[in-house]
């Protein structure tokens, strides 16, 4: 008799089920904690060179801060102050309001940076003076993090698979927990930069295998349900993000909150688990809207994706829901591309439905991926596919770099990556209703079967 039979002989989803589920909320906290958390702890404040090399004496200190601003630094053409120039010695003409102005001698900021801290008590920038030249390093920190991730998947995928899920989660629980704590206590951006790519090694253990752990453990019946009922966790916590960064806005403080639920998991894991038994961007800054107040919007909108999803996933099927929400995801950044950045208020909600139609994406993918493969590999097999994952996840703070050749150039790169990747999506067989394989000729009778299902509709 197989292992599914047997779970719905005893009731697939009942408080054995439940209670693993519930065990996996706390550790899942710390997934979009740690995977949004640089929108945060990386964000640039406005700033200016310090300028008070310039200080002369006389005139220069009986002048108030915005006078010495207008003295010292340069306009941009948007009427801005300079972020990464100043003047080599006060003009103080400029007082004046002189329309004739001729190209005056700059140089790049001397003595460091002033920075706006209205919004953040501490970020990386500020800690380590990340802007100007050193801006592409602060970026970096993301693309870093994901490379943990993305090697994570293919480890812990191995791992559990090999020793069994219970000690490769307990090992993920610990290498993040270990790492998280230590990038908070960083002394400079490369013992950050390694932190963080461990913590991401560590995070791509527990998110991988607590899935797994949880659709294998419930029956057909209940299989969609435990899988959205898995992945709310993360929209809720998504949401939660900005609340907690709102009051801890200090990038060092907030690292260790965000780590702090899995010393809570790793307790109950040693007195519960035995007897219950676990479980997209990166870009808030764009839509003309407090950062605080979009990151909220971003984790709210995701619930009623969620909802839609667990109903279309069992009426339509998981191949045309991966299809539609990705295409429809594509669809939003290329409606964004063409709102006015004055209009924040309407780019915030064509990119929350993005983001709701992504987040759509990502919860069909997870049922889906567990469906496709057979007992036998389906960790390694989640694990792969979540490396390749995370390696897309990796490059994209890089491709909003392509921002500085052309403006909507990032834009167009996620509506391509959306569109190939519904096409793709489009080839793979259906798997609603239909029993876990077990092993690789039973996925292949599974496909088998699905293409004459298709032949049989679609007649030539």
């Amino acid at each position: 008799m197989k292992f599914e039979n047997v779970l719905a002989e005893v009731n697939g989803f009942g408080k054995f089920q439940l209670g693993i589920v519930l065990m996996m909320i706390i550790p899942r906290m710390t997934l979009p904690f740690h995977f949004l958390l640089n929108n945060f702890i990386a964000a640039i404040p406005a700033h200016h060179c310090d300028i008070s090399s310039l200080d002369d004496g006389g005139i220069f200190r009986n002048l108030s801060q915005a006078e010495r601003l207008v003295v010292s630094i340069p306009l941009q053409d948007d009427g801005t102050p300079s972020s990464c120039e100043m003047f080599t010695k006060p003009q103080y003409f400029l007082l004046l309001n002189t329309s004739n102005i001729t190209e005056l001698p700059t140089v790049s900021c001397q003595n460091g940076w002033v920075y706006d801290n209205t919004t953040f008590k501490s970020t990386l920038a500020t800690e380590w003076d990340l802007v100007c030249d050193m801006r592409r390093l602060n970026r970096a920190t993301a693309t870093i993090y994901f490379m943990g991730v993305m090697f994570g998947a293919a480890l812990f995928g191995y791992l559990s698979d090999r020793f069994g899920r219970k000690r490769a989660l307990l090992l993920s629980y610990v290498t993040t927990t270990v790492f998280g704590f230590a990038s908070a206590f960083s002394t400079n951006i490369t013992v950050f930069s390694a932190m963080r790519f461990f913590t991401g090694v560590g995070l791509s253990g527990i998110s991988i295998i607590s899935f797994v752990l949880c659709i294998e453990w419930v029956d057909i019946k209940h299989r969609t349900a435990a899988a959205i009922l898995m992945s709310l966790d993360w929209s809720v916590s998504n949401s939660l993000l900005s609340i907690l960064a709102y009051f801890v806005n200090d990038w060092r403080y907030l690292t260790a909150a965000a780590t702090s639920p899995l010393l809570l998991a790793m307790i109950c894991w040693w007195f519960g688990v035995a007897g219950t038994y676990y479980g997209i961007s990166l870009n808030i800054n764009g839509f003309g809207m407090n950062i605080y107040l979009t990151q909220f919007i971003y984790g709210v909108i995701e619930i009623p994706a969620k909802a839609f999803i667990y109903f279309s996933v069992d009426i339509i099927g998981r191949r045309i829901n991966q299809v539609a929400t990705l295409v429809l995801t594509g669809l939003c950044i290329f409606c964004n591309m063409f709102i006015p950045e004055a209009m924040g208020l309407y780019r915030t909600a064509a990119g929350a439905l993005g983001k709701m139609f992504a987040e759509g994406a990502f919860t069909t993918v997870f049922l889906y991926t567990v469906e496709l493969f057979p007992t036998v590999i389906r960790q390694n097999g989640l694990g792969s596919c979540s490396f390749m994952a995370r390696l897309g996840v990796s490059i994209s703070p890089l491709i909003m770099l392509l921002e500085e050749a052309w403006l909507p150039l990032p834009s167009v790169v996620f509506i391509l990556l959306a569109f190939v990747a519904s096409i793709s999506a489009s080839f793979l067989p259906e798997t609603k209703n239909i029993r876990l394989p077990e092993t690789i000729e039973e996925v292949e009778q599974m496909r088998r079967r699905s293409f004459s299902a298709s032949d049989e509709k679609c007649p030539l």
